[in-house]
């Protein structure tokens, strides 16, 4: 077992690190990498159904420490895949959806404190309960996934540490992703708006009136996100702002019509100059 666990394991990740260089898209590569990951574990799945452990040794041995590095792999990818299908427009939301996910792994700690000190503590004594197929103590910090898993390769707890694992690299992920956001905000290079979000609002719009992105073809969204990350600002519902400014009365378009003041205010004040 030992033997075919190493080299089913080094030919994953060799697959998966190749992945970087093949695939562009970063959430192709996480499909791929799912994929691959699937296919390790049918093949693993096949092994121990065929071949069994020698001893109740082996099989602890598998299910606390084997099995769980690969479907570790399957957690963080699946997990990467739904937070990045899932993240919000704007610097400041994405920095709320990243801090409510890190939370999230917080709970899953608080909940299971007692199975963490028990694992990290490279404790042994329930070992033949909870990494045994066939054996469950319902006492035992269980998940009602372990009730609907195939008991012909799953145990009551190869899951949870599984979980355990592929939290702690989400967690860096997450934080990494963090200290990315957290530099560009700080970046001396960096620019804010610090006029109304209003005003900003009318520019989209006006920009998106004029067709100026991509020949027309851009949806409002996409400029809307383009200018909230570029100039670190959160604009909302700006279709509803958007409609406020079609409902005045006078001066809708107020800001633009500045714009063009001080613009031709400059060009006179560099005329008169020279």
């Amino acid at each position: 077992m030992d033997k075919f666990y190493k080299e089913t394991l080094s030919k994953l990740e060799l697959e998966i690190s190749e992945l970087e260089v093949e695939v562009d898209c970063s959430l192709q590569r996480i499909e791929a990498a799912i994929h691959l990951i699937l296919e390790c574990l049918s093949e693993l799945k096949e092994y121990v159904l065929k071949k069994g452990f020698k001893n109740t040794n082996e099989e602890i041995r598998f299910f606390k420490y084997q099995k769980p590095v690969i479907v570790s792999k399957l957690i963080y990818y699946n997990a990467i895949y739904k937070i990045e299908t899932r993240r919000p427009y704007g610097n400041k939301r994405i920095r709320k959806y990243f801090i409510k996910e890190l939370k999230k792994l917080k709970r899953f700690f608080d909940n299971n404190l007692d199975f963490y000190k028990y694992y990290r503590s490279n404790n042994s004594f329930v070992d033949e309960k909870i990494f045994v197929r066939g054996k469950h103590d319902i006492r035992l910090w269980l998940d009602t996934f372990y009730f609907e898993a195939d008991h012909t390769f799953s145990t009551s707890h190869d899951y949870k540490v599984a979980k355990i694992i592929a939290n702690d690299l989400i967690q860096v992920y997450l934080e990494d992703k963090l200290n990315n956001l957290n530099l560009k905000k700080t970046s001396e290079n960096s620019l804010k708006w610090t006029a109304s979000k209003t005003a900003l609002t009318e520019l989209i719009y006006a920009l998106y009136s004029q067709s100026v992105f991509n020949n027309g073809n851009t949806d409002i969204k996409l400029i809307a996100k383009t200018f909230e990350d570029a100039f670190n600002i959160e604009l909302g519902d700006f279709y509803h702002t958007f409609m406020e400014l079609k409902a005045r009365k006078i001066n809708r378009t107020k800001f633009l019509d500045r714009l063009c003041e001080a613009l031709i205010k400059k060009m006179d004040e560099q005329d008169e100059k020279q």
